[in-house]
């Protein structure tokens, strides 16, 4: 029994051999085999690629009022190869996430082809909760950067909005993007850029919606749009315009009624243009101190016929014009310019070409096909060209400043001043001086804008709504532009009421000075010492 033992063992060892030989041989053959074929039986998952995070800065207001930030939501996701009953997931996913797109839902989960499908984006922590409850396989949870705006509808048209990545899309999100002001991140961390500062107030912004609301109310009026600029610098401290949208609402800005009056509109804005008008006839030297102009009958130009609103019938002076809102005072002082000054005149204002700023290009000006005589008699009182309201108001605080001025939404390092002159600085204390007797004269027409304590100047303007069936039938956009202090201009507002309806204290009438005069008077009532100007009562200009 002993001798045979060694043979034994010989004869195991060999069989192992022999069996580990013809494993490495097996696989070699494969090996072999595949490497020849070409192909592998390897196969991989196919992976989505997730999106990385897209973090932005804050926005501020001009004081450091939080108007936009990221925060850090849930957002849920399905492997649909983990997803054990896919009917059971999207009937249970309805009853606590109302809204989800079921069909769409259904649809990924049957490809199980794919390891990743959204389900919701940019959830609150309740939604996630009741989701993480129902304890369903296959689902999970990622965190995602989502903008919020606590301004909410103070400032929708400024601020934009994001798209479903938090790219920006509109407004000065949009810009944001533009200047790559942003960082991609793997995780939910939010941005350490700087927050950036925009020249909005919030008060003031806050303000000046505040009582366009209420304007609506009184005239029952379609819509209305304002802002308030610093002449100095071309901040805009308020941009409001109504309707509007919550920021961040992009499928509310697509509806045409709530289109951004401010920029994105041009209109025929009617007698205010008149500020226009006499200082380029002030500047041109077609004003003479004994020159008077013939009103007391319309003025007829080929086929058409030029009148007033409330015709004097009457020889008026220049600022006699100016304080009853003649158009055919305004139509002669035009024709006694020129069509080929005039065209400069507006050039050198910036009204004929597109204006650019953080929001992007306002809309571009309509003018006349044909720069002619009678074109160039009705551009006089505000008809026969549309502008953007922001343009306007550039051009109007370039002639009471003598110099140009270019809208900005940012905050500027340091204080900005207008440049390169516009008119002689004679033609701007000419105008200051008219818009302050139309405040103050009681035969002008900007009387109710007046406000004790300021010495503010302005202009009406009342013009007939274009529309298929002509001028009129759309109502009246009615309009005013005030400049305040108006000694030593610092502020400029421009508020507009589209279609206001008559009201019983104002006998039937839709005027200017009877709408848009008032609401500005409590705008800058109201505003004036949110900027730090206290009343001063005295002698006014």
């Amino acid at each position: 029994m002993i001798a045979t033992r060694p043979r034994t063992h010989r004869r195991r060892g060999l069989a192992v051999v022999t069996l580990l030989l013809a494993a490495f041989l097996t696989v070699g053959i494969q090996l072999t085999r595949l490497g020849l074929k070409g192909t592998t039986a390897i196969r991989s998952d196919p992976v989505e690629t997730v999106t990385r995070n897209v973090a932005r800065p804050d926005i501020i207001d001009r004081n450091g009022r939080l108007l936009a930030t990221d925060i850090a939501l849930p957002s849920l996701f399905a492997d649909p190869r983990r997803v054990l009953d896919k009917d059971e997931v999207v009937e249970k996913l309805a009853g606590v996430l109302p809204g989800i797109d079921q069909r769409g839902l259904l649809s990924g989960l049957n490809d199980k082809t794919r390891r990743f499908v959204w389900i919701k984006r940019g959830m609150t922590p309740a939604e996630a909760a009741k989701v993480h409850d129902l304890g369903l396989p296959g689902l999970s949870f990622r965190d995602e950067l989502r903008r919020v705006y606590p301004a909410g509808e103070d400032a929708g048209h400024v601020l934009g909005f994001v798209d479903v990545d938090n790219r920006g899309a509109g407004g000065i999100e949009r810009y944001i993007d533009a200047q790559n002001l942003f960082d991609l991140t793997d995780g939910a961390g939010r941005s350490d850029r700087p927050p950036l500062a925009l020249s909005l107030d919030l008060a003031v912004q806050h303000s000046l919606h505040a009582e366009l609301e209420q304007a609506i109310g009184d005239y029952h009026a379609a819509a209305a749009a304002g802002l308030v600029l610093d002449v100095q610098t071309g901040e805009v401290l308020a941009d409001v315009s109504l309707p509007d949208y919550a920021a961040g609402n992009a499928a509310a800005s697509l509806e045409s009624n709530r289109l951004d009056r401010i920029e994105g509109g041009t209109f025929e804005l009617g007698s205010v243009f008149k500020t226009i008008t006499l200082a380029m006839a002030e500047d041109a030297g077609v004003l003479k101190p004994d020159k008077t102009y013939d009103t007391s009958l319309p003025l007829q130009v080929g086929a058409f016929s030029i009148d007033d609103f409330h015709p004097t019938r009457r020889q008026l002076t220049a600022e006699e014009v100016f304080l009853h809102s003649s158009n055919i005072g305004a139509a002669m002082m035009a024709e006694d310019v020129g069509e080929t000054r005039m065209h400069a005149f507006f050039d050198r204002l910036g009204l004929t070409t597109p204006l650019t700023t953080e929001l992007g290009r306002a809309a571009l000006p309509q003018l006349p096909q044909r720069w002619g005589k009678l074109s160039t008699m009705t551009m006089s009182y505000g008809h026969g060209i549309a502008v953007a309201p922001l343009q306007f108001a550039a051009a109007a605080a370039g002639l009471v400043l003598g110099g140009r001025v270019q809208p900005t939404f940012l905050k500027p390092a340091s204080s900005a001043k207008a440049g390169g002159a516009l008119v002689a600085a004679t033609t701007g204390d000419f105008l200051r001086l008219l818009m302050r007797h139309n405040v103050t004269n009681p035969e002008g027409t900007g009387k109710r804008a007046a406000v004790p304590g300021y010495d503010v100047g302005g202009k009406t303007g009342t013009a007939d709504i274009p529309g298929k069936g002509g001028y009129g039938h759309q109502g009246v956009l009615s309009s005013f532009l005030a400049v305040w202090p108006i000694r030593q201009p610092r502020y400029l507002s421009y508020i507009m009421i589209w279609a206001p309806q008559a009201t019983e204290a104002d006998k039937g009438q839709t005027a200017a000075g009877l709408t848009a005069a008032p609401v500005t008077a409590r705008v800058i009532s109201r505003i004036s010492p949110l900027l730090g100007l206290a009343p001063v009562f005295g002698d006014g200009l």
